[in-house]
Formats: C-alpha cells, structure tokens, sequence
C-alpha cells in the first residue's frame, strides 16, 4: 500500500490535482465560510445543503439528487454500484438563534461550526472540483454525499437512510469531518442515549411531604450512576449530561428526569453498561417508593430512546486503513489511529470498511460559538482525502 499510495501521488493527474488544490486554497477558505454562514442546526439542513447540490450540478457530477432524507448525493467516475463514498455531514449543533458570523482572528477563522463541519463540506467540494480539473477517472464510482443528521439527537440519520436501500453497499465509505492531517478513525465509538423520567403525584412541599418525589429519584440515580464500576478496557462511559423537573419552590414536583449518554468502542460493553444503569434507575425508583407514605401513589419510570449509534471497527491491516497511513505519512504527518462517533460508524456496524479522516488545518472549540479553524496544510489534508479514495479504489 505505501508503495500505490507513492505511485499516485506522482501520477500526472494527481499532481495536477493537488496544484488545483494548492491554488484554488483561497477559494476552498471563502467557501468554507460560506458554508459556516449558512444556517443548517441538525434537522433543517435544505439551505446549506441546497448550495452543495447547486456545487455539485455546477462540477457535473452525474446523478446529482437529494433523496428522502435529505442527502444530497453526486457520482463521479463509471456508472453502476456506489463505489467509494466520501460522506461530510450538513448539519451542526448550533441553533437558528446562534449568529454563524465567520470572523478573522489573526490566522484564525472563528465561528460556530467553522471546522465542524463546514471544513469536511468545503474539502468534498474540493476533492470532486480536484477530480475534474485534473482530468481523474478513478476505477470505481466515487460516490459524494453530504448527509444530515449526523450531530447529537440527529441519530446519524441521513447515513442509516442511505443505508436502508439494498443497492447501497459501498466498496469502502470515508467520512470527511472536521479539522486535522493526523487522525486516522477507525474504531467506530458507539453510543446509547436515554431519557428517564420519573412521574408521581407530587404536592405541597410541606403539606403533602411523604409522598415519592421524582426529584429524590432523580438524584438517587445520578449518585449511583457515578459510582457504577467501569472497565478500563473495553474503555466504556456514562453521563448524566441533563436534568429537569418541578415547577415551584414550594412544589414536590410531578415529574422530574435525567438524560445519559453512554458510549464504548464495543457494542457488548455498551450492552452491559446499558444493563447496569436501568438496574440503578430501578433501585432507585424502588427505594424512593419504599419510602413513601402509606397509601400514597408510588413514582413510574419511564425509559425513552434518545439515539443509539453502533460500534466496531475496521481492522487497521484493511487496505483502506493502510491506505489512510500511508498517505497521512507520505504527506508529512505522523498518523495516529483513534476511535470517534462519525458517519463511518454505520458503515462500520454494517460490514463495509470505514473510516473518518479531518481534512487538514487546525481547529479547536468545537460544537461551541468560539469554534476556530487555521488553514495550516489545509490542501495536504483534502489531497490525503482523494488518495485514499484512489487507492483503496485500485487496491
């Protein structure tokens, strides 16, 4: 593999391709910031993604379309099976009500989700602008998709639905997202998201004390959830990262919940995890009933489904890992393999190769409004993207 990836890189037409990247840079950076500007928080993507179609036409990919979901998909290379997918998400954290205003900051452009993902959008726009410039007809379809869905209760929704068709069965999948020339992902970081909700009568927080308060669970919970014991391998997390509930000072509350994010790089461990956190929402719900006054209604629990993202991985001898090394190393970088919850972990759990590369330059601060981005060997990392694509495409 490191000797393909050496070949390539001094083909006519990949030499041509990474001049077009390095002198259309400037051009990737103020799309990129385009990109950033427009409003696309997880579940009302059709504006950003209504200029990656428009970018997509513009470039002639052959089947442009938006399907079902919301994707917006393009082929570029042979007709007939999908190819090589290079997938960058659409969507961000950020609400409708948060300014996306790009700002310079010395070297430095900041803005909510300047790097993720508007950085991975701007980079398969490039790969594909690359691709036509320099005359590329790659062996197998490549096959681009800027998906929505992917953040938080986004569930990686628009990659589970290109995943629903039959006919969609990669060859190999690449996510492109956010910053970075190291990190090669290819363990698929899973994850179980619930909601649960305590209900009881509630009253009076002086006059109807003794009846189970949903508050008193909920705390109970959050205390033992701490304490839940976890193996240091198979790595393995669990948070309570929300709460909520009650309406006064002066009101035992009726309803009271937490929310959790679990996660694991193995799908039994994330099982066993799961396990051991309903069965300290039970004790609790349990013990705060036990507790209560005679003859007063006991608490309920309910458990809501939040989200659920596989895991697995791709073995770092397949030659789409191999490839990713060595283009990472022959690019100057020194790779680092690493686990991450991408759009590649759906690939993953169904049995096509995956991964998820940054695609060059520096970022910080994700997913928060002071999120940066600096365009150090900013095209290195888009060129790394479409050898990968090349070589696993000939391997």
């Amino acid at each position: 593999m490191e000797q393909l990836v050496a070949d390539l890189l001094t083909r006519r037409e990949v030499c041509a391709a990474r001049e077009w990247l390095e002198c259309h840079d400037a051009g990737t950076l103020a799309l990129q910031r385009a990109l950033a500007e427009i409003p696309a928080p997880t579940g009302a993507e059709e504006l950003r993604g209504a200029l990656v179609a428009e970018r997509f036409e513009e470039l002639n990919l052959a089947d442009v379309r938006r399907d079902g979901a919301g994707n917006v998909l393009g082929r570029l290379g042979p007709n007939g099976g999908v190819g090589v997918v290079l997938a960058a998400h659409l969507d961000t954290v950020f609400g409708p009500e948060t300014d996306l205003t790009v700002r310079d900051a010395g070297a430095r452009l900041v803005g909510p989700g300047i790097g993720d993902n508007a950085r991975g959008l701007a980079a398969l726009l490039a790969v594909a602008g690359a691709c036509r410039a320099a005359g590329i007809e790659p062996p197998l379809p490549l096959t681009f998709a800027a998906t929505v869905g992917e953040e938080g209760r986004g569930d990686l929704r628009g990659v589970k639905h290109l995943f629903e068709d039959p006919a969609f069965r990669p060859h190999a999948f690449m996510a492109v997202d956010g910053a970075g020339l190291e990190r090669v992902v290819h363990r698929a970081l899973g994850s179980r998201r619930i909601r649960a909700t305590f209900r009881g009568p509630g009253g009076h927080s002086w006059a109807a004390f003794g009846v189970a308060n949903p508050a008193h669970a909920v705390g109970i919970a959050t205390s033992q959830i701490h304490d839940i014991p976890l193996p240091p391998r198979p790595r393995a997390s669990a948070s309570v990262v929300r709460l909520g509930g009650g309406s006064g000072l002066n009101t035992i509350p009726q309803e009271a919940w937490l929310e959790l994010d679990l996660r694991s790089e193995h799908e039994a461990a994330l099982e066993s995890l799961y396990g051991s956190v309903t069965q300290v929402l039970g004790r609790a719900l349990d013990l705060v009933n036990r507790r209560r006054s005679a003859g007063t209604t006991p608490l309920t629990l309910q458990l809501d489904s939040l989200g659920r993202r596989p895991s697995g991985a791709t073995d770092e001898r397949h030659p789409l890992v191999r490839a990713a090394l060595a283009a990472t190393r022959a690019l100057g970088a020194t790779p680092a393999l690493a686990a991450a919850s991408t759009d590649a972990n759906v690939a993953i759990s169904r049995g096509v190769p995956g991964i998820a590369l940054g695609a060059g330059g520096r970022g910080g601060d994700a997913h928060l409004p002071s999120e940066w981005y600096e365009n150090v060997n900013g095209p290195a990392g888009i060129l790394r993207a479409l050898v990968v694509a090349l070589a696993v495409a000939e391997a």
